[in-house]
């Protein structure tokens, strides 16, 4: 089973996706925060991370370079789901090692899960 990670602040959105997620076979564990998404890291390896933009405490630029910079941790694909749709908000993703960029407005929860499976190859 393959096993996701999703760090965001929206309660309601964070619920909506694990359901989703769940429904379509995978593990899924749900940080309200870049620290509590990197304190689960230390005990749930995923094979992807969906990771929110603006969050409180760390927020997703902060915890991408974390990730990033962990020999442990660096080669799980990220996606960023965010609101932050301007280009230098995607291009920052991009250039701190993102898989993908979603902006959550335009993203519908089915497109979503094509992407996770492209991504880790399920």
């Amino acid at each position: 089973m393959n096993k996701i990670l999703v760090a965001d602040d929206d309660r309601f959105l964070a619920s909506a996706i694990r359901l989703k997620l769940t429904k379509e076979g995978f593990e899924v564990r749900v940080a309200s925060d870049g620290d509590e998404a990197l304190a689960a890291l230390k005990e749930f390896v995923p094979d992807l991370i969906l990771l929110d933009l603006v969050m409180p405490n760390k927020d997703g630029f902060a915890t991408l370079t974390e990730i990033k910079a962990n020999p442990a941790w660096k080669n799980i694909p990220v996606i960023i789901a965010s609101n932050l749709g301007q280009k230098e908000d995607i291009d920052k993703g991009w250039e701190l090692g993102a898989a993908d960029y979603v902006v959550k407005s335009d993203m519908a929860l089915k497109d979503l899960v094509a992407k996770i499976r492209t991504l880790i190859g399920a």
